[in-house]
């Protein structure tokens, strides 16, 4: 039988999947990005798009719809100055400008109870269009 998690602040609840999916990136490397949504009717925060481990962070950037809200993880693998191999998780919180109100406010308001639940993350960014969240700014947290 398939578990949810409820966030106490707004009736929301998180799937099994999310967790799962988020754990397969996280130790097994199975995904660069997972794409979660809201499904308003149900109030379940499911996954929406899973990118494989040779995908990169423009596929993920083109998952995100341009005129409604999501959440994403991105395993962002780099090399530091010195030369050590580092991977970090970001959370994106993508609230393109042409979404809809109702979904900005759902979005909003149902953020922490998703990352609650996605423990690891190391980084967070809030994105209204896609040049607040480029590779740039990406490197530049990353360190």
């Amino acid at each position: 039988m398939a578990m949810a998690f409820k966030m106490a602040t707004t009736g929301m609840w998180v799937t099994d999947e999310c967790k799962n999916s988020y754990m397969d990136m996280k130790w097994k490397k199975n995904h660069r990005y997972i794409v979660y949504k809201i499904d308003e009717k149900s109030r379940l925060v499911t996954v929406d798009k899973v990118g494989g481990p040779a995908e990169n962070y423009e596929d993920l950037a083109a998952a995100l719809p341009k005129d409604d809200c999501r959440y994403a993880v991105f395993d962002f693998d780099f090399v530091t100055v010195d030369n050590c191999r580092k991977s970090k998780i970001f959370f994106i919180a993508w609230s393109p400008t042409e979404s809809r109100i109702r979904a900005k406010i759902l979005y909003a308001t149902s953020k922490a109870g998703l990352r609650r639940v996605l423990d690891g993350v190391s980084y967070e960014l809030q994105a209204t269009d896609p040049t607040e969240m480029g590779m740039d700014v990406i490197k530049d947290r990353a360190k």
